[in-house]
Order: C-alpha cells, then sequence, then structure tokens
C-alpha cells in the first residue's frame, strides 16, 4: 500500500500529493475547482448532512463523531474498496476543507481505509 496522506483544500497543491480526493459533500467556500487541483470530488464518503451540522466541528464531540461516522461508511464498501485499491498503486492524499487538522472526516476515513 502507498501512502495515505491528509491535507486541507486551502493549502498549496503539491506535486508529492498524489491522486488528490476532495472528501466533503459541500465544496469548501473560496475555493475554485482550477485551484483545487483536485483528481476526485468522493462527495458520497463525506459525512452526512445531518452527521456535519451535528458534530459542528467540537473536539469533544470527535469520538462520538467518529464512531457515528465509521457506521455511515458501512453503506459505501464499492467506493472505499475502489479508493483502497487505489492506494496500492498512487498515493493518495484526501482534502477537507475544515479548520480543524486533527478532528474531521479525513482523518476517520484514512484510518477506516487503512484497516480494509
Amino acid at each position: 500500500m502507498k501512502e495515505i496522506s491528509i491535507k486541507r483544500i486551502y493549502e498549496k497543491p503539491d506535486s508529492g500529493d498524489g491522486y488528490r480526493i476532495l472528501v466533503d459533500r459541500l465544496w469548501p467556500r473560496g475555493v475554485s475547482k482550477e485551484a483545487a487541483h483536485i483528481d476526485e470530488w468522493a462527495k458520497e464518503l463525506g459525512p452526512s448532512d445531518e452527521l456535519r451540522k451535528w458534530f459542528g466541528h467540537v473536539p469533544e464531540k470527535f469520538p462520538e463523531f467518529s464512531a457515528k461516522y465509521k457506521r455511515e461508511l458501512k453503506s459505501q464498501t464499492e467506493a472505499l474498496k475502489r479508493i483502497r485499491k487505489f492506494s496500492n498503486s498512487k498515493k493518495i492524499c484526501l482534502l477537507y476543507g475544515a479548520k480543524d487538522e486533527k478532528h474531521n472526516q479525513a482523518v476517520v476515513l484514512k484510518s477506516v481505509l487503512e484497516s480494509i
């Protein structure tokens, strides 16, 4: 398996990022599609609107958010397997829009991808 990294979409794209996948359901504010330099927008892998609004990026809610999000991801097995298969031959960079680098869906998604 090649490396799976995580990066805020607001950070400058880098040639070392590899295959760049946006994992938010909503397009990040203030970023044009051209400036984002994404290879794929995997909306289906972002947390549901209901879960995202409940979490509100409150760090204390992250453990519960993580558990609920993992349950949601169980319905996305095909997309997860496809991305996991990509990671066998390409470096993957999961992109997210949240300000918090430690408490966001990309952190959870990376752990899920690495466990399958």
